[in-house]
């Protein structure tokens, strides 16, 4: 049996928030390792351009900005690697975490930076435009300016659908929004709001059967209305997906605490402190509200100035 592998800062999960956590740790000379995870580059990865994130004033697409994120991480020397940590110890003083082949490895300081995963309505043809960046999306704050002045459809019933779908149309001349009962899931005020906006019409009891499309981009979405039974096709060229997402926490809820849809919760306002001491999470793992490369690469910053603040009180 090998010997665990002693680090002193192990970033779980690569995206904005993983690899500014590791371009400060690295900096501070902590000698970062980072497990890319089962996405390397998150959730951006699915995102054709980004136009919102500071500094690149012609935009960038998401895969693009990953790999430079990942260039600038490796030029400070951190160790990145292909691969996942899967289960976790985290009852004693140093903090054990395997790989999925079982390599051990002992961390003075983790940086938890897993994410969430959007989730989707599963159908091939959401998927298939989806992959190629052709109209569906889970982020109308992302990419909702590309859709100006089209026509959009939205699925969900949350606060956020709502909120998603208020959004949109402020952008784009129409937006339908599915709700699949018979009313929203959304809290009163945000139902009311997406009811008294004009330029969204609201289809209950509406699932999706197939999003259309001519093999570049959205063109429609076929319906059908599950209490009647009764299909139709709604012309639109962007297909917004809003019914949540699972933040990447299953392997840590025996040692860290999680809220009831399980995003890692601060220990403490204002740090990237965990309710384990040397633990720290960064971007959407924890984050429910903001969920943007932004604010996930501040979220980074702290959990390396964090970790880097624990190993100095510890003598490090």
């Amino acid at each position: 049996m090998n010997s665990p592998e002693k680090v002193t800062c192990l970033i779980i999960g690569s995206g904005p928030a993983g690899y500014t956590a590791a371009i400060y740790a690295a900096r501070a000379d902590m000698k970062p390792v980072m497990y890319q995870g089962m996405q390397p580059g998150g959730q951006l990865t699915t995102t054709n351009e980004v136009e919102n994130f500071p500094g690149y004033p012609h935009g960038i697409s998401g895969p693009e900005m990953m790999v430079q994120l990942e260039e600038q991480a490796k030029r400070f020397e951190t160790d990145v690697r292909f691969g996942f940590i899967t289960k976790v110890d985290f009852s004693g003083e140093v903090h054990k975490c395997w790989t999925e082949d079982g390599h051990e490895i002992h961390a003075d300081t983790v940086i938890i930076s897993t994410g969430a995963s959007a989730k989707y309505l599963g159908l091939p043809s959401e998927q298939k435009y989806l992959q190629m960046g052709g109209g569906v999306s889970a982020c109308a704050v992302c990419d909702g300016f590309f859709y100006r002045g089209q026509e959009t459809v939205i699925v969900g019933a949350g606060d956020s659908a709502c909120e998603e779908a208020h959004y949109l149309s402020k952008l784009c001349t129409k937006v339908t929004m599915l709700v699949r009962k018979d009313d929203f899931r959304a809290s009163k005020i945000m139902a009311e709001r997406v009811k008294h906006t004009p330029n969204i019409e609201i289809l209950f009891n509406t699932e999706t059967v197939e999003v259309l499309g001519d093999g570049n981009g959205v063109t429609g979405a076929h319906v059908r209305n599950n209490v009647t039974g009764e299909e139709r096709t709604i012309p639109c060229t962007g297909f917004f997906v809003a019914i949540g997402h699972q933040p990447n926490t299953e392997i840590f809820k025996d040692y860290i605490n999680l809220d009831e849809t399980g995003y890692i919760k601060y220990e403490q306002p204002g740090s990237s402190k965990t309710n384990v001491p040397g633990v720290f999470v960064a971007g959407d793992a924890a984050d429910k509200t903001y969920r943007q490369a932004i604010t996930a690469a501040g979220t980074g910053c702290m959990a390396a100035l964090d970790a880097e603040r624990y190993l100095a009180a510890k003598g490090h």
